[in-house]
């Protein structure tokens, strides 16, 4: 029987949910978008659930797009959604920790980016190689990044695809707090029960007056890097190109990142 590309773990009021397709570092494969799509969609209603943990299964958070299907060396294994990705994780009103260990890079950097708060292991490396996939950003990064870390130091990040980590990532402000492995888990719950402690409708409230501030102008360089990035698209990504960037991309990860 075939594993669930998203696992969710019901606790008392918390939704753990798992990215599970940790043979290929959880790459996002449409069937995985999809899942997760799908997923936040259910929970989004669940009166059960008031808030949601994000993490990956096995040595990574999610390395990203899955580039072998990207690049035209298998075939989708399945078809793209209706709703995308990003539209369902901003329309939840819970809030989301995120959980991070291991690889987060490019669009699993977006969707940590999508999050309303990281919490690292000391393994966790983010990076963004959009600009060596040659794919522009569609899910955030260009607009949330430089708004967590500064505008130079997101530049840094996205022109040279270089790998941060964890102590760095906390350094700069990307994530709130970076604890050993083993204590991952166990930290996401503590402050999730924390988060449970507090009025429901008052602590939503509250989510939605800092998006509300946060993407005053945010929404208008999301509207923006969309636009870009579509265009960018049908210029320039194709398959061919994507595959041919692939294994230097990978061979340059395994380098900086230390595996």
């Amino acid at each position: 029987m075939t594993e669930p590309l998203v696992l969710v773990d019901h606790q008392d009021g918390i939704a753990i949910v798992t990215l599970n397709r940790p043979t290929a570092l959880n790459a996002l494969s449409t069937g995985l978008r999809n899942a997760i799509s799908d997923t936040f969609v259910e929970l989004k209603s669940d009166e059960k659930t008031e808030v949601i943990i994000l993490t990956g299964a096995g040595r990574a958070f999610t390395v990203g797009l899955d580039l072998k299907e990207l690049g035209g060396e298998k075939p989708a294994d399945a078809a793209r959604a209706a709703i995308d990705l990003a539209d369902a994780l901003a329309d939840v009103p819970q809030p989301i920790i995120g959980a991070v260990h291991g690889f987060a890079i490019t669009g699993g950097f977006e969707l940590a980016l999508m999050c309303d708060f990281l919490i690292a292991s000391p393994e966790a490396r983010f990076a963004d190689t959009h600009a060596r996939v040659g794919v522009v950003p569609g899910w955030g990064l260009s607009q949330r990044l430089p708004r967590l870390i500064g505008a130079n130091r997101a530049k840094e990040l996205s022109l040279t695809g270089n790998y941060l980590d964890a102590p760095t990532a906390y350094a700069w402000g990307l994530v709130n707090r970076v604890v050993p492995a083993d204590q991952l888990m166990p930290t996401c719950l503590q402050l999730a029960r924390d988060i449970l402690t507090t009025e429901p409708v008052t602590r939503g409230e509250i989510k939605r007056l800092i998006n509300a501030g946060w993407y005053s102008t945010l929404a208008e360089g999301l509207q923006i890097e969309d636009e870009a990035s579509k265009a960018h698209g049908r210029r320039e990504v194709r398959p061919e190109k994507v595959a041919a960037r692939r294994a230097s991309i990978q061979a340059r990860g395994r380098e900086q990142s230390g595996n």
